[in-house]
């Protein structure tokens, strides 16, 4: 008798805890497959100390062959699902396709950046989901400082040493109080003309910085952006994003080079393919994270929308919280519906929030305990140390190492503006001029070699290879994954602590 097939789809926060727990759970009685596009799972939440220079970018991954025992991983995108004949096709990372067929099915895609209709924003701004997008944020942010010293005209002075942040939740609170740490820092090597110091906008239509967490946090964070200079605006947005700038709803025109974007996620548009009842693009589960009608087909994390039993007649939201608890209960009921095991519905509570705001300022209420200042710093990093699958050294050191040293502020240059549109089903992935890949969104981002982008690297005019001018095919290899939340189990090798906080 032939063992069963798992096929597990994505190696973000749930992806990769389904993984590891069937792995365990499964004792070799059984093949598991991983299908992801990089041969890493991500530890989103510390993207923004990557952007910022605090951390090298292999600290913030955790590679999947090396933790994950018994299971199989297979680089790819999955393009499509054929539900009947329980196949899932897929196209490698050097174009060639491939089919796995599977007994069971975890459908675990993830999420990509949400866009909004604002007449611009696809081609002059960057997300922030991914690796490629944090080490080019990087980049420009160097280049950017290092242009405004010589510059001659202050006009343009002044629009490259702006810097706007659109949403203000985790990620865009994050990255704009690390951002204006990081940027300050360089200025001081790069002296700006007099008068002059970086400047950074930090946006939302909502009312109040984090207004999906408690009050207090979002109170604590203002402050501190505030004090630290971050030009915090609430109830203002973009309405249009040009070469010279943005044009804001309240009517002021904002010179910069400089748009990050930070408004979101929205499910990945595979899971809308498989033509199976939906909510707002994410994948009708029931409470125990199975498809109805297809008793071979689960779903969990941002791609599922997982019923909350804590409040019915509502979904989970799409956070690595609740992605990495219902990685899983996902593995359990899995390895249920193969004879091991009984079912459990996927249940949970709020452990509490932590947000980064850079130096050693943080935010945070573990289990209800609101803390702000250095306490909240400390306990801010001893939470993502206990969340994090691997790399605890590595970051730990990298933390001493940032207090101690300055930042080495370089440009490397190895991921350029065209290959990180923000219209894109893979921010995992940075494009290159000609790859293979699953298809894309319209609309993408797309940059001509003899012209120039906002927030990008000015295009040159050169003979050989250059970016195709169209939208870019598929992306090439270059790496990523997903993001955290608070301890259902002993913090360890195979148990870390769930991740808190940040979009999954």
């Amino acid at each position: 008798m032939s063992r069963p097939r798992i096929v597990i789809v994505g190696a973000g926060f749930a992806g990769y805890r389904t993984a590891r727990t069937l792995s365990r759970l499964a004792r070799g009685r059984a093949d598991i497959t991983l299908l992801n596009p990089t041969d890493y799972f991500l530890y989103l939440p510390l993207l923004p100390q990557v952007a910022a220079g605090i951390l090298e970018p292999r600290r913030v991954t955790v590679s999947l062959s090396g933790t994950l025992r018994q299971v199989r991983l297979v680089l790819g995108e999955a393009d499509r699902i054929d539900l009947d004949a329980r196949t899932v096709h897929y196209t490698g990372p050097e174009g060639d396709g491939g089919s796995l067929s599977y007994d069971r099915l975890v459908l675990a895609a993830g999420s990509v950046n949400k866009l909004l209709p604002v007449p611009g924003v696809a081609e002059h701004a960057h997300g922030f989901r991914g690796l490629p997008e944090a080490l080019y944020l990087r980049d420009h942010v160097t280049r950017q400082v290092e242009l405004a010293a010589a510059a001659d005209d202050p006009a343009e002075c002044a629009a490259r040493c702006t810097f706007v942040v659109v949403g203000a939740g985790y990620t865009g609170t994050e990255v704009a109080a690390h951002g204006q740490l990081f940027s300050d820092a360089q200025v001081h090597k790069h002296p700006l003309r007099t008068g002059m110091r970086p400047r950074w906008l930090l946006l939302d239509i909502a009312e109040r910085v984090l207004p999906e967490l408690d009050e207090r946090l979002s109170r604590t964070a203002g402050r501190v952006l505030r004090e630290r200079g971050v030009d915090v605006r609430m109830g203002t947005s973009v309405k249009e994003a040009t070469r010279e700038g943005v044009l804001l709803t309240d009517g002021e025109f904002v010179g910069t080079r400089t748009l990050v974007w930070c408004v979101g996620v929205r499910p990945d548009p595979l899971a809308e393919s498989l033509g199976l009842p939906m909510e707002r693009g994410r994948l009708l589960v029931d409470p125990q994270l199975r498809v109805p009608g297809r008793p071979e087909v689960f779903a969990c994390g941002d791609a599922a929308a997982v019923p909350d039993l804590e409040e019915p007649g509502r979904y989970t939201p799409m956070t690595a919280q609740h992605a990495w608890r219902q990685g899983k209960v996902c593995a359990h009921n899995v390895a249920a519906s193969l004879g091991d095991g009984e079912p459990r519905p996927y249940r949970h509570s709020d452990l509490g929030f932590v947000v980064d705001l850079g130096g050693v300022k943080a935010a945070a209420n573990p289990l209800g305990v609101h803390l702000s200042g250095p306490v909240a710093g400390a306990v801010t990093r001893g939470y993502h140390l206990a969340a994090m699958p691997g790399n605890r050294v590595r970051v730990a050191a990298d933390w001493l190492l940032d207090a101690v040293l300055p930042r080495q502020a370089v440009q490397l240059g190895l991921v350029r503006s065209w290959s990180v549109p923000l219209d894109t089903a893979s921010p995992e992935l940075a494009r290159v001029p000609s790859g293979p890949g699953r298809g894309k969104s319209g609309g993408e981002a797309t940059e001509r070699a003899s012209g120039s982008r906002p927030g990008g690297e000015p295009g040159k005019r050169r003979s050989g290879p250059r970016p195709p001018a169209g939208p870019h095919p598929a992306p090439g290899p270059v790496k990523r994954t997903d993001s955290p939340t608070g301890p259902d189990g002993p913090a360890g090798p195979d148990h870390p602590a769930d991740p808190v906080e940040g979009d999954s």
